[in-house]
């Protein structure tokens, strides 16, 4: 079949990779795709929420599957495009309507659906411009630490752990009053801290079946042991040591079959990729937020550990054979380092001459593109976050010292990366 993948990051890429392996993929297309995906099929320079423009280009190549890696075109509606529309109703969309994907768009629906599924998850409220006085007299009585998140999707950045109620009451101002992350910010979510380590799990599911993936775990801040600001991702890890099956078996009882038998209670149409944030506190998880896609830095470690072809276990959600598959998952670990701009998570610069890319065969390592572009043959710097760097090894000390033996290959100015990716769990 002829497969389109939606987006331009390390994800895509990971997903083209796996993809064009499958025996029932014939043409690849990645719209609008990176300098990474070029190798894997046909780039379409078409925005990921321009529906009208990617119809035209599935009708024109004869798509059956679309598979939607961001989340903006899943909240903003493009499996319920595609599916009401008589041209386009035969092809596949692997994602969640948009009704679904709410579960990602909102905080505060996501922590109502956890609350009628009795999913165990940190005690909220929810607060506005209407009673935003209440939510000030909330937070003076709230004990500390206390999470700030704003409702709507904010690129990775609507989250805030304050440590001083005099701090939580001025982002909660600027949240509510000035706009601070803009309209994601009207409504604003309190929640109580949860401590403890996280853990990135994964199913795929067709609203009732699901399989659950290899689990991950990524590291966000950009400094060394966990310092410094925020990121989209600085690299990721899997498996996950500390993840048994006691573990894994509370985590299918108390949160993702109740989320899925929610799914199918609420008549929710789901059909894709569910992303569980969790928290284990003691060896009890919660859950810290849904995504309705994969996670990325994490799918650059997931994809490449299932041995599975993909495109079949991604038939099997629309064929109604989901409940027959068995993921089968590469023992190794594997581990990837993301290089970025200098700069990031703040202000960087683009177009630098990327090198010695040409030295890595695919054989030994896997680079997954992220911020890359070509100009005149030359792959170029086109974001903050770059390259990612997946390496495996027979634990994780491993695949980090390869990813990061790899890493030296490359080069381009002012480019940086995390040396401890994993620290935790290398002795």
């Amino acid at each position: 079949m002829n497969i389109l993948i939606i987006g331009s990051g390390g994800r895509e890429h990971a997903f083209a990779w796996k993809i064009k392996q499958s025996k029932h993929c014939n043409e690849l297309f990645i719209a609008p795709g990176n300098a990474g995906t070029s190798t894997c099929g046909t780039n379409l320079d078409i925005k990921v929420n321009d529906f009208e423009t990617l119809k035209h280009a599935a009708l024109q190549h004869h798509i059956e599957m679309i598979v939607v890696g961001p989340e903006d075109p899943l909240v903003n509606g493009i499996y319920d495009y595609f599916t009401a529309n008589p041209e386009t109703k035969h092809i596949q969309i692997v994602g969640p309507s948009a009704e679904a994907a709410q579960l990602e768009g909102s905080k505060a629906f996501a922590k109502a659906f956890m609350q009628r599924h009795d999913i165990p998850t940190a005690s909220y409220k929810e607060f506005n411009s209407a009673n935003f006085e209440e939510g000030l007299e909330y937070i003076n009585n709230h004990s500390l630490p206390i999470v700030l998140k704003a409702d709507g999707l904010a690129a990775g950045k609507g989250v805030l752990i304050c440590t001083s109620h005099e701090d939580a009451l001025h982002e909660f101002d600027q949240m509510i009053r000035h706009a601070k992350f803009g309209k994601a910010s009207n409504k604003v979510v309190i929640e109580s801290f949860l401590k403890g380590i996280e853990v990135s799990v994964f199913a795929i599911t067709d609203g009732k079946s699901f399989c659950v993936l290899p689990e991950a775990k990524d590291y966000k801040r950009i400094g060394a042991g966990d310092t410094g600001l925020n990121t989209g991702g600085m690299g990721a890890v899997s498996p996950v040591p500390f993840f048994d099956e006691t573990l894994k078996d509370k985590i299918v009882r108390t949160i993702i079959e109740p989320t899925i038998s929610g799914f199918e209670k609420e008549k929710l149409v789901y059909k894709g990729f569910v992303f569980f944030g969790l928290m284990i506190d003691n060896g009890e998880p919660y859950v810290i937020e849904y995504n309705c896609r994969m996670g990325d830095p994490e799918t650059e470690v997931v994809i490449p550990r299932i041995k599975n072809d993909l495109v079949e276990l991604l038939s099997a959600i629309d064929s109604g054979n989901l409940n027959e598959m068995f993921i089968v998952q590469d023992e190794n670990a594997a581990a990837t380092t993301f290089l970025v701009s200098g700069g990031y998570p703040g202000n960087y610069l683009t177009e630098k001459v990327i090198s010695g890319l040409n030295l890595i065969t695919e054989n030994e390592s896997l680079c997954f593109h992220s911020g890359t572009k070509k100009i005149n043959e030359k792959i170029v710097t086109n974001g903050g976050r770059v390259i990612a760097v997946t390496d495996f090894g027979k634990d994780i000390k491993q695949a980090v010292r390869a990813s990061l033996a790899t890493i030296e290959k490359i080069k381009f100015d002012e480019m940086y990366f995390r040396s401890d990716i994993g620290f935790e769990f290398v002795s």
